[in-house]
């Protein structure tokens, strides 16, 4: 499977705009060859609009997936938005798997950060949400989430090769550990691929890292962005590549639970 991840100056509260860039990057991930486009936390609204995500917010059918679902029929490329979606009186922070016509596929963040979150979402229940897609077996987690090793060991138990992890990492003097430490770490310690894209620029509310990354199981960093400065990084996920290190490094197999 050949991958996008997206890089994004998102536009707050203005989800047609920030669609139409989506859009944009989904037709040059086509051209490149990938299967699956990955953006951001919340891409759709823009992580910085504050209480107008609650406005926007839309169920899993409404009209923002229905657009990205063209897209993704269009140009035959997998999308993996971030989304504030409206289900049951509430409002979620979610992630939203869609490939062309079929239903997406909705992973809700169970960790949200701060209060800024906290006063708008409620939060998902920690679970496994998991594709089959290209040939893999693809797990979603969102932004806060992936920095808990028990999220990403959960989907790593069963079975999948690729976590997919939209984020909204703004600029501290930690981000960088996050983006270019923490996070290979999450695919060494489970033998996976991790996906982890950012917001770049800043809004009113936040100035954001960049530093999107894709980390393979060995722990080395496949494909990078900059701090600052949109961009669409393309990379290769072959699982087949890294055998020797899956025989190496066998913690899921070692791994022990409490008696």
């Amino acid at each position: 499977m050949k991958i996008a991840v997206l890089q994004m100056q998102a536009h707050p509260g203005d989800a047609a705009a920030n669609i139409k860039r989506i859009g944009r990057a989904a037709r040059e991930a086509a051209t490149r060859g990938a299967d699956l486009l990955i953006t951001p936390e919340l891409a759709i609204t823009g992580y910085g609009a504050g209480e107008a995500i609650r406005a926007l917010a839309e169920p899993a059918d409404g009209p923002a997936l229905s657009h990205l679902a063209e897209i993704s029929a269009e140009t035959g490329v997998a999308i993996v938005a971030g989304f504030a979606e409206a289900d049951k009186g509430a409002v979620w922070n979610s992630a939203a798997f869609i490939r062309g016509s079929e239903p997406p596929v909705v992973y809700r963040k169970s960790h949200l950060y701060a209060d800024y979150e906290r006063n708008l979402f409620r939060p998902g229940t920690p679970s496994a949400v998991t594709i089959q897609h290209a040939g893999q077996k693809l797990g979603l987690l969102i932004c806060y989430d992936v920095e808990f090793p028990e999220n990403v060991r959960r989907l790593a138990q069963v079975g999948c090769t690729l976590i997919a992890v939209p984020t909204a990492l703004p600029q501290s003097d930690h981000a960088a550990f996050i983006a270019r430490s923490m996070i290979p770490v999450r695919a060494f310690e489970n033998q996976v691929f991790v996906a982890y894209a950012n917001h770049c620029g800043a809004d009113e509310r936040f100035a954001y890292a960049g530093l999107s990354t894709v980390a393979a199981p060995d722990g080395k960093v496949l494909t990078g962005a900059e701090n600052v400065g949109e961009a669409l990084l393309i990379t290769d996920i072959l699982p087949s590549a890294y055998t020797a290190s899956a025989e190496d490094n066998t913690y899921l197999r070692d791994l022990r639970s409490v008696e």
